[in-house]
């Protein structure tokens, strides 16, 4: 009776041994292609049958033997996987290829099957256009040369043709550099300020004190600086890079300078000096961007004009400034929903409803403040039907998703990321959701949320704010005193419940915990034979960070906000950006200096929302959660024992 039995057991393993015989094969291919094996590869390649990674490995073929122009080949698979993720790298890279020998009439017929083309190829399509006489390509150009600050190597080529063609002006050259500096991309400003006709080009040497030595160049210009636009401008260029340091020393110098520049230079650099102290929380900030008079600011210098008129309590400022904004950055919803405040503030109530109502429902920061404006309870909406089986059967056999999970068996979670995130491309709701609910199943719970989160029309807040780990991380936020719905949404913010991830920075696992955070801790905690091999264990990344978040909380007030801050950005800068008087949660966290950190913030606090919905069946409120930061102490003590 024993033997059927095993047979049985043989039979159903069979499937599973071949599979990962397959993934072996993968892993072969890949490695013969990095080593530039080709009769390894090409024995891997005959060995792969049906594999969800087989055409990878054809593409490793293709690679290995583009040098040799072989078009048809490439053709033929960019048929048979048309609009694949890897099919649409394959192509790219072989637009790369052809540009570099000359190929522009290929390339003219593949960049427009390409759905999201990289910048340098999209660059190496213009240089085939204007090869092949198309003048028209000029007006796109155009749109690079006022976008692109930092141009590829493929893209100088055809910024330089515009030159050529005569269709950038002296004035384009200068407002192409400010932007440049403002953004800290100073040497592809050299290349702009290289644009500049014979006689008004700026010396080489100055131009390198400019950007290294600021103050020494300023102390040290020639008498006649005055005399021309590129003196002035670069007197100008000077002080943005003092302002960028000190904005104090950057006034006190512009203010011994103004008398000698024209109205133009003089008000771009104190435009810069606004900025700077704003980013700063310096209380002169707006009078200096008053002195910027009329100069045109860039998104990020308007937006920081908003934010220390929010730090000043000037919602006539708040007005004015969002309302010269350009339409795409005033349609952002911070910004409708500030200019919403700013009306509100001088009695405009129906205009401030009319904005609230724009952004009001939405499942987002200022989705959540928009409905609290309009007098409404945060809801979350009606849960979609469950995905049928016949929507879950779509899902598993989607080939760019079996790619995916394929990569994910194989523990290679950035190339399993890609495929995942480009199958999602033209799903509608019920898609998505099939796909969000696969994830949840198989336990990739940043794919689950991400995936429920595009979802338009019918939702699963289930999916989007999904509560692993529950029986580690319950208890130990009860155990620290803390919110439990604010460490979910934290801990949402931080690694997607992924409990191997890694920062660029070194932060590991679940709550994203740095080496030097995690022994700090477990000494103060009394965790005994603690060492960093440990960090990613559940239970003790858990236990560390919610005792982290204590810590910090206790020394900052034992408010969310400023912990919340602190724990991306660090305990000493949460208490340095609060004001010298009392300042509104919301107000706070839209002027945090980080753009990391502002984000990161607002996402925790508007998580927490509906991790405490989902938790206790009740509304919540945010603006609750995020109340009043106190002000500054006049001496803020070192956090000698905080890391």
């Amino acid at each position: 009776m024993k033997f059927p039995a095993l047979l049985l057991a043989l039979f159903v393993s069979l499937p599973l041994f071949a599979q990962e015989g397959r993934d072996s094969t993968y892993l072969a291919a890949r490695d013969a292609f990095r080593a530039g094996d080709r009769a390894r590869l090409d024995r891997a390649a005959g060995q792969i049958g049906n594999h969800e990674l087989a055409p990878y490995v054809e593409n490793y073929q293709l690679r290995m033997t583009m040098d040799q122009g072989d078009s048809t080949a490439l053709r033929g698979f960019f048929e048979r996987y048309e609009r694949s993720y890897v099919a649409e790298k394959l192509r790219a890279d072989w637009i790369r290829w052809l540009g570099k020998r000359g190929g522009g009439s290929e390339i003219v017929v593949e960049y427009p099957k390409l759905i999201a083309p990289e910048p340098d190829v999209t660059c190496w399509f213009q240089q085939a256009r204007l090869a092949s006489g198309d003048k028209a390509a000029f007006d796109d150009v155009q749109q690079l040369w006022l976008t692109m600050l930092e141009p590829p190597e493929a893209c100088r080529a055809v910024l330089d043709a515009l030159i050529r063609d005569n269709r950038v002006t002296i004035d384009d050259i200068w407002a192409r550099a400010h932007r440049q500096f403002e953004a800290g991309r100073t040497g592809p400003a050299k290349l702009t300020l290289a644009a500049l006709p014979a006689g008004q080009t700026a010396d080489a040497k100055a131009l390198d004190m400019v950007i290294g030595s600021p103050m020494g160049y300023l102390a040290k210009q020639p008498a006649t600086w005055s005399a021309s636009r590129t003196g002035r401008e670069l007197a100008a260029l000077a002080i943005q890079r003092v302002a960028a340091n000190d904005p104090r020393a950057a006034a006190a110098e512009l203010g011994k300078l103004q008398g000698r520049m024209q109205e133009p230079e003089r008000q771009w650099a104190w435009s810069q000096i606004g900025l700077q102290a704003a980013k700063r929380h310096y209380g002169e900030a707006l009078a200096w961007y008053a002195q910027g008079g009329e100069t045109p600011l860039s998104d990020e210098g308007a937006a920081w004009k908003v934010r220390a008129a929010l730090r000043a309590h000037d919602w006539s400022v708040v007005l004015a400034t969002i309302s010269e904004m350009p339409a795409a950055l005033a349609a952002q919803p911070e910004w409708i929903y500030w200019l919403g405040r700013a009306y509100k503030a001088g009695g405009l109530t129906s205009e401030a409803e009319a904005l609230f109502e724009k952004i009001a429902g939405q499942a987002s920061f200022y989705g959540n403040l928009a409905d609290e404006e309009l007098g409404r309870k945060i809801l979350t909406p009606p849960k979609a039907k469950a995905p049928t089986a016949e929507e879950q059967k779509a899902a598993r056999d989607n080939p760019a998703i079996r790619r995916a999970m394929a990569f994910f068996r194989l523990e290679m979670r950035t190339e399993a990321v890609r495929e995942w995130n480009w199958s999602l491309r033209g799903m509608d709701d019920r898609e998505l959701l099939a796909a969000a609910d696969l994830a949840r199943r198989n336990q990739i719970w940043d794919r689950a949320i991400n995936t429920a989160d595009r979802t338009k029309s019918e939702h699963d807040f289930t999916l989007r704010f999904l509560a692993p780990y529950g029986d580690q991380v319950r208890p130990a936020a009860r155990d620290q005193a803390l919110d439990d719905a604010w460490v979910y949404g934290l801990m949402r913010q931080e690694s997607r419940f992924i409990t191997s991830a890694k920062s660029n920075v070194g932060a590991s696992g679940l709550m994203q915990l740095m080496p030097a955070t995690a022994k700090w801790v477990a000494k103060k905690i009394g965790l005994r034979n603690y060492d960093h091999g440990r960090v990613n264990d559940t239970e003790t990344n858990v236990l560390l960070g919610t005792s982290y978040m204590r810590l910090v909380m206790e020394n900052l007030d034992n408010h969310p906000v400023l912990t919340s801050a602190a724990y991306n950005a660090g305990p000493g800068r949460a208490k340095r950006w609060r004001a010298d008087r009392p300042l509104e949660g919301a107000v706070y966290a839209e002027t945090i200096p980080f753009n990391e950190t502002r984000d990161y913030v607002k996402k925790v606090m508007s998580n927490s929302v509906y991790y405490s919905m989902q938790f206790t069946g009740r509304p919540d409120s945010l603006k609750a959660r995020l109340g009043v930061v106190g002000a500054r102490a006049e001496d803020v003590p070192k956090d000698a024992d905080l890391p």
